[in-house]
């Protein structure tokens, strides 16, 4: 994937914060800030909505605001520490202009005004929800291209030259990469995949009238989403590089010593930061099956504070005792284990109940439960009594007190119940049709809610009144991948396309989007309900990175 010319990055700081009334309450006197400055345009003047992020010299940690409504922007005096800074800007259509670094003494604000002029490279900023806007097309042409996402952005793609004939044995190659691969690490399955080629054809036609196989620009305008405005401004986003490019941060999860837990989607590693000094380390774990691809999805807490992974192509799952820091891994037996096996999602959490860890293989569309005295995993086969020809996939999972599982058909437009006790499979259809639920949580009520990747809506189900309740996102082809219902019962989601996080209020249907500072693939999202405000947290699974976001309000 060609990289991008720069990051624009930032966060902002409101107008209280600089008069000194902003966190720490009302009349209360706030620390002076470490840095502040404006932001403007020689076309725009003063502008709004600019993310300005700082990152100290040899330091792994980028700290981001965002410009308020007089082109203010301001860093909190907690955040930024002496040393020297170099400054980034995130703005469409913009780059930065004048100082790129700063440096800021003990006990004193340092101030600087940053100018910012048109960009020559639009195409280089847009994110993946606006390479979607700017195509021209049919909704179920572009419907075809959100799968791309998942190892690299629709930028490659636009800038490509591949005729419709060239595209096809490009199709087909991809078709047979690993679902965990990335471009710093790809990884080809053993067993290939059927290739559709009569539905390839039409997928390569289509992408040769969006890329550069016919002149040297685009046959259409780039579109771009406007800048943050009012709360959308009001944040502050800190951002921790990892150490390699070939981490990549799938699910990520807090614990009660405020450390931040990773499952790297491309090696078998379990990660640790320490977001306090921006420290990390890594847990290496077995391969259980050499040759297959690495790394593992769903990364899952039980009730001892231990942590599961989902193996992927490993074919099993392992656990993590966190005080003897030791793996126990549970392979898939050999009846059930073939080249195709892949466990991708779990739920432990109530394990206790039962001595049962749920889990699923993708290939078989199915579920498996590990019975943990044994280490023997039961195959179920919950649509079996559906009807055939329709693709399933048992996919994002979550269990209730009694161990019974729900989960989501990533497939079709399901979601499923399986009773703990009978083994028993009900399949309850969402409202809106093909809305391929993806992952979920569910609430103190029991009520479960979920990103439906493939209709930019959320939803909720309610298991005692089998009842569904879905609500569109605020920007279209966004694709929610998760969401997570925070203590305030505001639904916090996030993507692989649009950039932006996404805090919605369910009772007002009224949402913000909080643009991030970089091109972001996030997959999982958690949020810590023990601050104040809550703190969000997620993972770049492309970009190497564990990203915190801090409302100010």
């Amino acid at each position: 994937m060609r990289g991008r010319t720069f990051w624009l990055v930032a966060a902002g700081v409101t107008a209280l914060l600089l008069s000194g009334a902003a966190l720490s309450g009302a009349g209360a006197q706030s620390p002076a800030p470490a840095l502040t400055g404006q932001v403007t345009a020689a076309d725009a003047g003063a502008m709004e909505g600019v993310l300005v992020s700082a990152q100290k010299s040899q330091s792994p940690i980028t700290i981001t605001v965002v410009s308020d409504q007089s082109g203010l922007f301001s860093f909190p005096v907690a955040k930024l520490g002496a040393g020297h800074y170099t400054l980034r800007i995130r703005a469409s259509g913009y780059e930065l202009d004048g100082p790129q670094a700063v440096d800021i003494a003990d006990a004193k604000t340092a101030n600087v005004d940053l100018k910012l002029r048109k960009t020559t490279d639009l195409a280089a900023q847009l994110t993946n929800t606006e390479w979607f806007m700017s195509f021209p097309g049919t909704a179920e042409q572009k419907r075809a291209l959100i799968e791309c996402m998942s190892c690299h952005t629709l930028e490659r793609i636009a800038r490509s030259k591949f005729t419709a004939d060239a595209f096809m044995p490009v199709l087909k190659r991809m078709s047979n990469y690993a679902n965990n691969t990335i471009q710093a690490r790809p990884q080809r399955r053993v067993m290939e995949v059927e290739f559709p080629e009569e539905r390839a054809r039409k997928v390569a036609e289509y992408l040769a009238t969006v890329n550069l196989s016919k002149g040297e620009s685009w046959p259409y305008p780039l579109q771009t989403l406007p800048r943050p405005t009012g709360a959308a401004t009001r944040v502050v986003i800190t951002e921790y590089d990892l150490p390699r490019q070939t981490i990549a941060p799938h699910d990520v999860h807090t614990d009660a010593n405020g450390f931040v837990w990773y499952s790297n989607f491309v090696e078998n590693e379990l990660g640790r930061l320490d977001p306090r000094t921006g420290s990390h380390k890594e847990f290496a774990y077995p391969v259980l099956k050499p040759g297959f691809p690495t790394g593992a999805l769903a990364l899952e807490p039980d009730a001892d504070g231990n942590w599961w992974l989902a193996m992927m192509f490993q074919a099993g799952l392992a656990k993590f005792d966190v005080k003897t820091q030791t793996f126990r891994l549970f392979p898939v037996q050999a009846e059930l284990n073939i080249d195709t096996t892949q466990q991708s999602l779990l739920t432990p959490s109530h394990f206790q109940v039962d001595g049962k860890v749920w889990t699923n293989d993708v290939r078989k569309q199915a579920v498996l439960r590990l019975d943990l005295a044994t280490g023997k995993y039961e195959f179920i086969d919950p649509f079996k009594f559906t009807p055939k020809g329709r693709q399933h996939s048992p996919y994002g999972m979550v269990s209730d007190a009694a161990n019974n599982l729900y989960f989501m058909d990533f497939g079709d437009e399901n979601v499923g119940r399986i009773d703990a006790r009978t083994g028993q499979a009900t399949i309850y259809p969402t409202p809106t049709p093909h809305s391929r639920p993806r992952r979920t949580m569910m609430d103190e009520q029991g009520r479960v809610w979920f990103a439906e990747f493939a209709t930019d809506k959320v939803g909720m189900f309610d298991p005692k009144q089998e009842k569904f309740t879905e609500w569109d996102v605020p920007t279209p082809h966004t694709y929610p991948y998760d969401v997570f219902l925070d203590r305030n019962h505001e639904l916090w989601g996030g993507s692989m396309s649009s950039d932006r996080i996404l805090r919605f209020n369910p009772n007002s249907s009224k949402g913000v989007e909080y643009l991030l500072p970089r091109p972001t693939n996030i997959r999982r999202v958690f949020v810590d309900n023990s601050t104040n405000p809550v703190t969000f947290w997620a993972g770049n699974n492309h970009g190497a990175e564990i990203i915190k976001l801090e409302p100010l309000e």
